[in-house]
């Protein structure tokens, strides 16, 4: 969130402008509607300080040149297309070229090559620059040379030894970006010489300065990112030095204009000539600056910054020597920064290494609960510093420091689930989560780690309120000017300091912390799921501790019983239970607790004991039930469970049945059916009523009881499950409860499984 405070007075440059997608038509105007899409390493034209041909090898014919060359060269245009080079330059020049060009390596390493070319009668020096593009095309670029000669890398070298030494010297980044600004200002001769640092959006600071006392300073400013769009921080990667001499220069069109072979411009991104955006002229004339000097600071490859040069006073043309030099120096603050970049991120790195090891160890101690583990010494704000951070793990809920309430913190945490799987950052709420109306002094950023089942960690900084100053209103960067009958968007005039108070929002989440909040996510994924793992082997010994061992033996019945767990091992809440009574008669049941692992377990061992009790004592299936159910009303509030309950008479077949919410079992024999049950709610429901059905099993029939797991499916409904069982049976001559698993549910379940048969031969 921003509010601009007030003007204070001082402007700021605008590199080339361009982007890489998109590009409109090679000559169609450009304003700032389009200048995101201008082709700008196909300008077509060049800065008339030397001429450029464009020439084809090996035959080295003259495909294109910059109209200017009758100016620098005293030939004309219609003298030179078509023929060979040597009409350009002379011969002996001619094959200097030729030779450089024929030789392995780069070309670059060539540059410049020194040339004497006979001019209206005399000879004068030139620099000629060659760079190879594709298909056979070879770039020669001719400019009038200065300075002193003979050039060469070790005279470059010469020229900053001193400058290079005290960059060695400095024991700090802002001493390293204050002796560059001097030394390239003392190589060149500009005005003014800044230092531009890159942030992650590539939003610009002005970080070092030297120039001409007379000059107000630009020192603290900074820029938006899209003064500098993705094609020009492209070209910038690729052309590391770029140089207008003269701002008000006329550009010098190439002839013909497109290449007469392919019928396609040429590419001028390497071109030291090449001209410039009309936008970006535009932006230097409104800051009354006469020519430009810009040069890459890269790291790894990527744009970090710029070494970016004014003149005020006219045209200014450093000889090739000096800037060469000056690109030297580029690079070897490139190579320092990255030094001392990666020096830092190494020892930031190695220090939340540090840290992690320690938490993670400690949570691999199955004594204590996760969450405590991450808030003893060191805790999670020792990772990652903030103000507080807020824990929901393993069914508990801890915080340390300052969070918000519980009821934001579940928001934010719903927030970045529907944004991010693993880890999210913001480093602004309020913009993010406008509806939860948020205080910025207790949550203004937040950092969060999503975890399975909807657990989560997050840290919560408070607000940081901070100035920016920047070179103009970066809101409102355009003007209309008017053209005839048209309005044109064009470059702002107004570069005075504009300050921007940033509020409601918190210091930003550095790249190593979100790095090291991964870091934890992970292993914290693999430790819950190694005490879920084990909470489900307890919750499966449990179970199956509780199971019948056997089931009874009975002289003119069969029984059997099949219990599966559901798929990965995740144990439920099934159980099943067959026992004669002392009078004879047998018990056979089958019940299922909601919900799953080690507390539906524990629920299904008390609702076991406590029905099989009821049973033992002579309670009938109903009784059980309705007694069942009001011990689990007011001792165990929160369970809830399905259960059918038969008692059998072993002589005449006749059963006594009461069921609890539960799917109704099939009754076998000639004939498939549902048993004649009336059904009844299930245990949990306050005040609920169990109604006793009874009816016979003769012989040649039987009972089929079953959970849910059996018959439930994902993108099925529970009748087609039903209905399948109905057909399983309705096939089969022999009944077996591992053999109804089996032909029912082949495969792994979601649910665990359970089946109780009782037959009659």
């Amino acid at each position: 969130m921003h509010r601009a405070v007030h003007n204070l007075g001082v402007l700021i440059s605008h590199p080339d402008t361009g982007s890489t997608d998109g590009l409109v038509a090679v000559g169609t105007p450009i304003d700032l509607d389009n200048c995101a899409r201008e082709p700008i390493h196909i300008p077509g034209s060049v800065q008339p300080r030397g001429v450029l041909a464009v020439v084809r090898e090996p035959s080295f014919e003259i495909r294109q040149v910059s109209a200017n060359v009758a100016d620098v060269l005293g030939k004309p245009v219609s003298e030179v297309l078509g023929h060979h080079l040597a009409t350009l330059i002379g011969a002996d020049q001619a094959a200097k070229i030729q030779q450089a060009a024929a030789a392995f390596g780069d070309l670059r390493e060539r540059n410049p090559l020194e040339l004497e070319i006979e001019v209206a009668g005399r000879r004068r020096a030139f620099d000629a620059l060659l760079h190879r593009e594709r298909d056979g095309i070879l770039l020669v670029e001719i400019e009038i040379a200065y300075g002193a000669r003979p050039f060469s890398f070790p005279n470059t070298y010469q020229a900053v030894r001193n400058s290079v030494e005290e960059l060695n010297r400095t024991h700090s980044i802002t001493e390293l970006y204050e002796a560059t600004a001097r030394a390239v200002r003392d190589l060149t001769g500009f005005d003014r010489v800044m230092v531009y640092r890159y942030d992650q959006h590539y939003n610009g600071e002005v970080v070092a300065e030297c120039k001409r006392d007379d000059l107000n300073s630009f020192l603290g400013l900074h820029y938006p990112a899209s003064d500098i769009p993705a094609q020009a921080r492209a070209m910038y990667e690729k052309s590391w030095l770029r140089l207008i001499s003269d701002v008000s220069y006329t550009p010098a069109p190439l002839v013909p204009a497109l290449d007469p072979d392919s019928g396609t411009p040429v590419d001028l991104t390497h071109a030291t000539l090449r001209s410039v955006s009309p936008i970006h002229i535009e932006y230097l004339q409104n800051m009354g600056v006469q020519a430009s000097m810009s040069i890459s600071l890269l790291r790894h490859g990527k744009l970090w910054g710029l070494i970016a040069c004014h003149h005020y006073a006219g045209p200014h043309l450093p000889p090739y020597g000096a800037r060469a030099a000056a690109e030297f120096l580029g690079s070897t603050l490139s190579l320092r920064l990255v030094d001392r970049f990666d020096e830092d991120q190494l020892r930031e790195r190695l220090t939340a290494q540090s840290t992690l090891t320690l938490l993670t160890n400690a949570s691999r101690n199955d004594d204590e609960p996760v969450a405590a583990t991450l808030l003893g010494s060191p805790s999670l704000l020792d990772l990652v510093p903030a103000a507080g951070v807020a824990i929901r793990v393993g069914g508990k809920y801890r915080v340390l420091g300052t969070v918000p309430p519980p009821e934001v913190v579940s928001a934010v945490a719903a927030w970045s689930r529907s944004d991010a799987e693993g880890v999210a950052a913001t480093d602004c709420l309020s913009r993010d989560l406008p509806a939860l109306d948020l205080d910025p002094t207790v949550a203004a950023g937040a950092l969060i780690l999503n975890l399975p089942d909807g657990q989560h960690v997050i840290w919560f900084r408070h607000e940081a309120v901070r100035s920016v100053d920047w070179g103009g209103d970066p809101h409102n960067k355009a003007i209309a000017v008017r053209q005839g009958d048209e309005v044109r968007l064009s470059p702002r005039k107004s570069f005075d300091r504009w300050r921007e108070v940033v509020d409601k929002c918190s210091e930003p989440w550095t790249p190593i912390q979100i790095e090291s909040a991964e870091t934890l996510r992970h292993h914290l994924v693999e430790e819950l799921y190694r005490r879920t793992r084990g909470a489900l082997r307890l919750a499966e010994i449990m179970q199956r501790s509780l199971l019948p061992a056997t089931i009874p033996t009975i002289a003119g019945w069969e029984l059997s019983a099949d219990y599966r767990p559901a798929a990965g091992g995740r144990v439920g809440g099934d159980w099943y239970d067959a026992f004669q009574l002392p009078d004879g008669r047998l018990v056979v049941l089958v019940g299922d607790v909601a919900g799953h692992g080690l507390s539906a377990a524990g629920a299904m061992a008390q609702l076991r004991n406590a029905l099989r009790s009821q049973l033992f004592g002579g309670a009938t299936p109903a009784e059980a039930l309705d007694r069942l159910n009001a011990f689990s009303v007011h001792l165990m509030p929160r369970a809830f469970a399905t259960a059918v309950v038969a008692r059998i008479e072993l002589d005449s077949g006749r059963v006594e049945v009461a069921s609890a919410g539960h799917l109704l079992p099939f009754h076998t024999g000639p004939v498939i059916g549902l048993a004649p049950i009336q059904l009844s709610p299930p245990i949990g429901v306050r005040n609920a009523v169990y109604t006793a059905s009874t009816f016979t099993i003769d012989r040649g029939r039987g009972l089929v009881m079953y959970s849910d797991g059996l018959v439930e499916r994902r993108g099925a409904t529970i009748d087609d499950g039903v209905d399948r069982l109905a057909r399983t049976l309705s096939g089969a001559t022999v009944f077996t409860a591992s053999g109804i698993s089996t032909a029912v549910a082949p495969h792994e379940t979601e649910d665990d499984v359970t089946v109780v048969t009782v037959h009659r031969p």
